[in-house]
């Protein structure tokens, strides 16, 4: 797996969510590198990790524990985002020796309705191979997407030159678009198993992913558990990137 380190420290591991990739992280990265040894991940079909022909929690897990075998960790920090968090629970579940900390960013352990399906079409839409530059590219996204415009530069910072055997160089995507498609559903299913691990769940007030009424489910799951909030909507670390350090910092900084 694709990975960047800063720091030194007890290790901490971030995952980034659906369409994500490790470059989202890199601020919050250092802010964290003051007391940690952080190591930012590119999950399998996304960012530069290897592309496969499916795309599993269960196989994301198991990719997570051999990159922890890899790198000899133990007793680590392990964040995750939206996608990543509920690699992060499912990790949890099988492997809590491996954690001393655990927190999960806008997601819950319920079934969710995938809601990707406009986006997911919209970029098979896009021909990149016949785009000349990423503002072209840009402007067909916000002609196929009635989409914020975040949302639009998120995606388009997955658009990268891909060199071709003639010497050329196309626009690809760095995720593998037709293996997330086909495996999209597998993102809303529900996370069965827990862990006794501490664990924050840090999620955003404007966000359905955990909501008052789930906090029960979560907890029966994952009896070790602080909620955390703030008046974000799901891209917490984005969207208040200073709460996000803050309430993160309070609860490992002395692990």
């Amino acid at each position: 797996m694709n990975f960047k380190e800063y720091g030194e420290g007890k290790p901490l591991v971030i995952l980034h969510g659906l369409f994500g990739s490790l470059d989202n992280w890199f601020s919050l990265a250092k802010a964290f590198a003051d007391k940690h040894h952080v190591y930012l991940v590119d999950q399998r079909n996304h960012g530069q990790s290897p592309h496969t022909d499916s795309h599993t929690y269960d196989e994301m897990a198991e990719d997570l524990f051999e990159f922890f075998q890899q790198n000899n960790l133990k007793d680590a920090v392990l964040i995750g985002h939206s996608m990543g968090g509920k690699t992060a629970l499912k990790f949890a579940a099988k492997h809590s020796d491996l954690l001393e900390k655990l927190v999960i960013v806008d997601m819950g352990v319920k079934t969710f309705p995938v809601h990707h399906d406009l986006i997911i079409r919209a970029m098979q839409a896009l021909d990149l191979h016949n785009i000349s530059s990423r503002s072209e590219a840009e402007e067909q996204l916000h002609f196929l997407l009635d989409e914020e415009e975040s949302t639009i530069q998120f995606l388009l910072k997955n658009i990268y030159r891909e060199k071709q055997e003639d010497g050329s160089a196309n626009y690809a995507w760095r995720f593998n678009l037709d293996v997330l498609a086909n495996d999209i559903e597998e993102m809303g299913l529900p996370i069965l198993t827990g862990s006794d691990v501490e664990t924050l769940f840090l999620y955003g007030t404007q966000s359905k992913y955990v909501l008052e009424g789930d906090k029960p489910e979560i907890l029966s799951l994952f009896p070790n558990t602080t909620f955390k909030s703030l008046n974000t909507g799901h891209w917490v670390h984005a969207q208040d990137p200073e709460g996000f350090v803050k309430a993160v910092k309070k609860f490992i900084e002395y692990v």
